[in-house]
């Protein structure tokens, strides 16, 4: 009973990593009548709004569902909220009207970043106070970011910036340049799935991999107008919103070295152009945010769209995860539940310990008892 009120604890107050998706309990679109609209995945409805102005963007969401950072470009601001009220916590003035959010969820690292097409620089922001921690300048306009963790002895995470002209990398612990790398056609979006690919779409139409150790570059696929493009963590397949041919492009896993297999390997059709896609951490959902205000949900292993919600507005940004805890919506609250329930834990933890030892030397006592009581009894005339 312990060791589950034990395991139980631990669940409930989570640790600190965030990331851009989640398990499959809400869906958080931007572009919402009122700024950001919530749908209950398992009512398959809209169940809550977040009023923020700002023309709302990119949506990052912490891993236990607490926190939610929003890009509002026209504001030149980013914003984190709690993800249960939709109180406003903190926010970070950053230029260039930004449209553009990366979390790197290492734990030494812990940084929000963000940038906009309207300035040649990338703000890191801390994420428990909107702070600016240090500033990457790049060599134009920015319209992509991500981080590949891959951080070792000496060296950060690296931070993938995507300009006017190439895809720069830096060390998010130094803030050095580690290289840059030329793409045809201008960079734009950048994913960056578990493994060593790089995706990257283009203003020109293209959908580039990149090799994250050599740096080469395959083109897979063209002809199209790219969004946000998100990856199932399970099977490695990218999802591409393409707006141009109004479908969801599905691409192989790529393998350098290996031969490039025909790509997509299937699509999706819609009506309309989709504009951003979330694929659930789990790999069975995904979320596709259309232009007529509705999103449709796609059943990923079974391949088709099971349900299409209304939300209004102009959906632009898609991100699902976790329902927000029960207590503790602000960080300081979050970190004071998280020092008693690990406090709890360390008690709990050494009753485990300790209860089995103390009903041990009882019973042992108890036995010694019975044994001298039976000597007394034996030498008796």
């Amino acid at each position: 009973m312990l060791l589950l009120t034990l395991i139980s604890l631990l669940l409930f107050f989570p640790g600190t990593a965030h990331a851009d998706g989640g398990a499959p309990n809400l869906a958080y679109i931007a572009g919402g009548p009122k700024g950001i609209s919530t749908i209950d995945i398992s009512q398959q409805q809209v169940t809550g709004t977040i009023s923020i102005d700002g023309d709302p963007h990119t949506l990052v969401l912490s891993l236990d569902g607490r926190f939610l950072y929003v890009a509002q470009p026209t504001l030149n601001r980013v914003t984190m909220l709690a993800a249960k009220s939709g109180a406003t916590i903190c926010t970070a003035t950053v230029p260039g009207q930004p449209s553009l959010l990366a979390f790197d969820p290492t734990p030494n690292a812990n940084m929000l970043y963000a940038a906009g097409n309207g300035d040649a620089s990338v703000s890191a922001i801390d994420p428990t106070n909107c702070k600016i921690t240090r500033t990457f300048k790049t060599s134009g306009p920015v319209y992509g970011l991500a981080v590949a963790a891959v951080a070792t002895a000496g060296h950060g995470d690296q931070l993938w910036v995507a300009d006017t002209n190439a895809v720069t990398l830096f060390d998010t612990s130094s803030g050095q340049e580690l290289g840059n790398i030329a793409i045809p056609g201008g960079p734009q979006y950048v994913s960056i799935p578990v493994g060593t690919t790089v995706y990257v779409t283009t203003h020109e139409g293209s959908v580039e991999a990149i090799d994250l150790n050599t740096h080469n570059v395959t083109t897979l696929i063209t002809g199209g107008t790219f969004g946000p493009m998100d990856y199932d963590a399970v099977t490695g397949e990218i999802y591409v919103p393409d707006l141009k041919s109004r479908q969801l492009d599905v691409l192989n896993p790529l393998s350098f070295g290996a031969k490039t297999p025909p790509e997509p390997n299937r699509t999706y059709k819609f009506a309309v152009a989709p504009q951003s896609v979330a694929i659930t951490s789990d790999g069975q959902l995904g979320f596709i945010a259309l232009s007529d205000g509705n999103v449709a949900m796609l059943d990923v292993p079974g391949r088709q769209i099971v349900a299409t919600i209304h939300v209004g507005g102009n959906p632009n940004f898609i991100i699902t995860g976790l329902y927000p805890p029960a207590i503790g919506t602000t960080p300081q609250q979050a970190s004071m539940w998280t020092t008693v329930a690990s406090v709890i834990a360390y008690i709990l933890v050494i009753a485990l310990l300790l209860v089995p030892f103390l009903i041990f030397r009882r019973l042992n006592r108890t036995e010694v008892k019975k044994v001298e009581v039976k000597k007394k009894e034996d030498v008796k005339p």
